[in-house]
Order: structure tokens, then C-alpha cells, then sequence
């Protein structure tokens, strides 16, 4: 589906504001460059970053069983809970900034949705009840649950009643495993540049994690269909990241993504949306060795890098006061004009 064109006139319009506003310009620097990014994605020469929602995208991951991660799947689902009771970081985050969070289940085992609290959902779709498959094998999503993994994301996107920004993120154990696997794939590197320790691996298990990403794209052999990639190594949680995403740039919403998990289902989805630089504000630079390079890849600048690796959107959650300040400076700071103050070149 075709996208809304990039509104470059009011980009234009919302930097001949920031050139007349009672600063010397450019000294604003990245809080400048984003109003005017944000003021492309949603064709307003004065940019919001309210209201904005917070989406998790959490799955399970049948490569777990390889011994890829220091904790076992089943702190997925725990932490589903904890999301829901209002314990995580995300959680409190998202209390704190007054921002509403869902999460979307679309393949956690032993389903229990917790009770729905206000402003945090955990929306549990179909889907999630059918098998994993084990990415090493280039079969973690099946054509068919792919389809319905995408549907729901969107579904779960267009829901929402008002958007501004949608902050992405994930959980799932194992899935840093998918995104290296993607990364591999698609910029065509070996599992070495790709694979990072995680969520605390040793020595011996990243040994163990290399050699799962390069097992998973000799399976894939040469497809390179981003959908059927992020589907095949991926997982479901990478699918929907990729399908919220679209479906909020089809809103003009602003994307504000996390980490690198979230980055690989971007990239995937930058072989689609070849423009996805410049629809996507990347909220972080994680501490996970890869993220930096695929930001490159995307042409991206994170507006934060505090060497946080934890996911479920926290660094992106990190980054939204940044778009606040951004959108309220640009909005009331006085002209030159209206403070009768001399222009500063």
C-alpha cells in the first residue's frame, strides 16, 4: 500500500520558524533537525509529539532451545505480567511520561492475559496459539501466520484513536538472535558483525549464537524478500514491528523506535520503504554491538546514547521528553519580531 508522500514544504516552512526564532541558528542542533523530520512525516509545518502510544511487540522464539540466551523463554510471558501489573521499566516509564502502552501478544506460550489496567493493555491475538518454528531452519513463521501477524499489528495500530507518535519496542527471549540472523541476511554479513551478547551471554554462548545466525541464512538461501525474511529468521515480534510501523506511517504518525531488535524489523522494512530514514525517528544507540551499524546502514541518528540494552522501548521512551522539548520550543520560543530582539546570524 502506497504511503503518504513526505510533506517537504512544511519541513521547509518549520525551518524558516526555527531560523527566526529569538536563538542563533542551527544552536539547537538535533532538536531542530527532528522538528523538521517530524514536520515532513505529518504535514504540519508545527509538529506534535501528543498524543503518543507505546507499542510492544512480544513473542516467543523457538531458537531459545539452542541455548542462545542467558535466561529461558519463559520470562517472556513473566514479563508480560509485569508489564501489565505496571512493574517493568516500560511500565513505569510509561506512567511517568502519561503515555498508554499495549502489548501485543502474538506468540507467548502458556497465554494468561493479565487483567487490564488503565492506560496498559495486553492485547493477545489468534495467532499466538499456533506452533513456533525454529528460525536455524529458516521456518521460525509460516506464510500463513505471517499474514495474520501483520494483520493484527496493523489492526492493533489502527485502533488507536489519536496518534502523533508511535513508540515501538519489543520482548521476547531470543529474539536479538532473529535480529541478528536478519541483519546477517540482508546486508549480507557474517554472524561475527551481527551477534551480540544479548541479554548477558557468555563467551561460549555467543559461539553458540553465531553459529544458529550463520545455520539460519544458508537455510534461507538466496530469498531476500524482506517480509519473507523477517518471517523465516526472524520471528512474529519483528513481522509486527514491521507492520505497526507501516501502519502508522500510513496515519503520518511519527515511528519512534527502540533498540536493535527493533532496528533489524526496520531495516527489513527499509527494502520496502525505501524513504525510511525519513519516517522514522530512532530513539537510541543501544549497547548492543550491531545497532550502531545498522543505524548507519539506515542513514539514522539516534538521539540518545546512554548504553541501555534492556528493550521493551525503553530507550525510544527515553527520547520522547527530547521530541516534547522539541515540539514545545519550536511551538513558543518568540521570534525576532515578537521579542523586538536583533537578529543573530
Amino acid at each position: 500500500m502506497t504511503l503518504p508522500v513526505l510533506d517537504h514544504d512544511a519541513a521547509s516552512r518549520a525551518r524558516d520558524r526555527q531560523a527566526d526564532l529569538t536563538k542563533p541558528r542551527g544552536s539547537l542542533g538535533a532538536l531542530e533537525d527532528v522538528v523538521a523530520k517530524m514536520a515532513a512525516i505529518q504535514g504540519r509545518a508545527r509538529p506534535r509529539s501528543r498524543p503518543a502510544t507505546a507499542l510492544i511487540a512480544a513473542s516467543d522464539h523457538a531458537v531459545t532451545k539452542h541455548g542462545v540466551s542467558a535466561y529461558p523463554a519463559e520470562v517472556t510471558r513473566a514479563m508480560i505480567d509485569n508489564l501489565a501489573r505496571g512493574g517493568a521499566a516500560a511500565s513505569v516509564m510509561c506512567a511517568s511520561l502519561g503515555v498508554p502502552l499495549v502489548v501485543l501478544d502474538v506468540g507467548v506460550a502458556a497465554p494468561r492475559v493479565p487483567p487490564q489496567r488503565e492506560g496498559r493493555r495486553v492485547l493477545r491475538d489468534e495467532v499466538a496459539d499456533e506452533a513456533l518454528g525454529d528460525l536455524r531452519e529458516a521456518r521460525a513463521v509460516s506464510p500463513d501466520d505471517a499474514v495474520r501477524v501483520r494483520r493484527a499489528a496493523t489492526d492493533a495500530v489502527n485502533a488507536i484513536d489519536e496518534l502523533a507518535v508511535l513508540v515501538l519496542g519489543e520482548i521476547g527471549i531470543g529474539n536479538t538472535t532473529a535480529a541478528a540472523a536478519v541483519v546477517s541476511a540482508l546486508l549480507d554479513l557474517p554472524p561475527e558483525r551481527t551477534v551480540g551478547p544479548g541479554t548477558g551471554l557468555d563467551d561460549e554462548g555467543i559461539v553458540r549464537k553465531r553459529a544458529v545466525v550463520r545455520d539460519a541464512v544458508a537455510a534461507l538461501g538466496s530469498d531476500r524478500d524482506p517480509w519473507s525474511v523477517l518471517a523465516r529468521v526472524g520471528g512474529r515480534d519483528l513481522l509486527a514491528m514491521a507492520a505497526a510501523a507501516h501502519a502508522a506511517m500510513q496515519r503520518r504518525a511519527v515511528v519512534l523506535a527502540d533498540g536493535y531488535v527493533v532496528a533489524a524489523s526496520m531495516l527489513a522494512l527499509s527494502r520496502a520503504v525505501p524513504d525510511l530514514g525519513a519516517r522514522v525517528v530512532f530513539g537510541h544507540c543501544s549497547a548492543e554491538p550491531a545497532h550502531r551499524m545498522v543505524l548507519e546502514q539506515l542513514g539514522a541518528r539516534p538521539l540518545l546514547d546512554l548504553g541501555m540494552r534492556l528493550g521493551e522501548a525503553s530507550g525510544a521512551l527515553a527520547a520522547l521528553p527530547l521530541l516534547d522539548l522539541a515540539c514545545a520550543l519550536h511551538e513558543g520560543m518568540a521570534t525576532f519580531a515578537e521579542a523586538a530582539v536583533p537578529d543573530r546570524e
